[in-house]
């Protein structure tokens, strides 16, 4: 295997020697030169671990991980008959996921090694890290199924456990949050279907009521606003079954909100978001930066969107110029909350016939979304076009246009 050149020339542009490095990595100086001589990988527990050191994302991971003769070869011939390969990866993945899910419901014994659920739970978290971290959220796909496949082999051996089922619908949640992220809505249904069905098995009420959620989203977003505030009824109930240190049920409130806003009603909007900011009053740790990130950090973004919906542009204005400060005071913050932010600016200019306001927002955004591959911003934009219709004739607005266009088809 050739030598990692691009890992070794980052390291050395961050004025890192191959002690450092292992030192950073918690590993030692052999496996960090045997990773840059293209001896060995390093495995997905070192991956965030990476990232942090290199001030990458996971796609940029990918390729200073890649031999540089990768770049150089001809890409493989692909038989005519053996189909997309995306969507053979996208086939086999789902299989696997109604495996799995299908295992989690099957009465089993109960023994496995502690030790083994810690290293279950361990990648888990990992895995919802490099989700958090990659610019393309589908990248975490390949690791997802993997770490399946392992549970799967867990449970055909008959050594399962509620904690497995909770390990499962985890994963399931990763897994539809990814496919969510592509605008693959039906495979993502089908992820929180699974991440339900575990999750209920287990008794894992907080769980469960994430997993209603982000199914409830499906329909937020397909713009099925009162089929999303039933299912949302249902995750709150849930959420109150579980356990009330933790932001479960305040989640599903700023959900909620965003349903009562699709529907028109001011008054429920406002109450849902007053219980979510009760988030606010939680003791440290009431999220678990996996399926349940909500601490609150994101309410001012949130409150600034839902009132672009219910057309209250100068609250909405006011909302998300608080959250764009915040954004840039705020180290590491994800190209997506920025970006969606930026798109809300835009449509409140655009719906105030501001053209230079709607204008540089909206490239701004536009710029975001194709450097982070992120169909998020994009939805969001999409909402943009339908503003810029009546000032369209405007050679900047046309321009403008386009370049949402092809964002989206691209």
């Amino acid at each position: 295997m050739s030598k990692r050149t691009q890992l070794v020339k980052r390291r050395k542009a961050l004025g890192l020697s191959q002690e450092d490095f292992a030192n950073a990595a918690e590993t030692d100086r052999a496996t960090v030169g045997r990773w840059e001589r293209g001896e060995s990988t390093p495995q997905p527990i070192h991956r965030p671990k990476l990232m942090r050191i290199l001030q990458v994302d996971a796609d940029e991971l990918d390729r200073l991980l890649s031999p540089e003769q990768a770049a150089e070869s001809p890409p493989l011939a692909v038989a005519v008959d053996s189909g997309d390969p995306d969507d053979m990866i996208r086939r086999d993945f789902l299989r696997l996921l109604a495996l799995t899910g299908s295992m989690a419901m099957l009465p089993v014994d109960p023994q496995l090694p502690e030790e083994r659920f810690e290293d279950f739970e361990a990648m888990n978290g990992h895995l919802w890290q490099v989700y958090q971290l990659a610019r393309s959220k589908s990248a975490v796909l390949p690791l997802v199924r993997d770490q399946l496949s392992v549970l799967s082999g867990a449970f055909s051996a008959g050594r399962g456990s509620k904690r497995l089922c909770v390990l499962s619908a985890d994963l399931f949640q990763l897994a539809g949050e990814a496919f969510f992220d592509g605008d693959r809505y039906t495979d993502a249904a089908q992820c929180y279907m699974l991440a339900m069905s575990a999750s209920r098995e287990a008794g894992a009420y907080d769980l469960w009521a994430c997993a209603l959620t982000r199914h409830a989203y499906v329909g937020l977003y397909e713009r099925r606003h009162g089929e999303a505030s039933e299912m949302l009824t249902v995750a709150e109930r849930v959420a109150l079954q579980g356990d009330s240190s933790l932001s479960t049920r305040h989640w599903v409130a700023s959900v909620q909100a965003q349903a009562f806003a699709g529907l028109g009603a001011m008054d429920d909007c406002e109450r849902a978001l007053e219980r979510a900011e009760q988030v606010m009053e939680l003791p440290a740790g009431s999220s678990n930066d996996g399926w349940l990130r909500f601490d609150g950090s994101r309410l001012a973004e949130e409150r600034g969107a839902r009132y672009v919906e219910l057309g209250r542009l100068d609250l909405a204005e006011q909302a998300l110029t608080a959250a764009l400060k915040q954004s840039t005071l705020a180290k590491g913050l994800s190209y997506r909350r920025r970006g969606a932010v930026l798109a809300d600016l835009a449509i409140v200019g655009a719906k105030r016939r501001d053209i230079e306001e709607t204008l540089t927002h909206a490239y701004e955004a536009v710029d975001l979304a194709r450097r982070s591959g992120s169909g998020y911003i994009a939805r969001r934009l999409q909402s943009l076009r339908a503003e810029l219709a009546p000032v369209v004739s405007d050679a900047r607005i046309a321009e403008l246009d386009s370049e949402i266009v092809a964002l989206n088809v691209s």
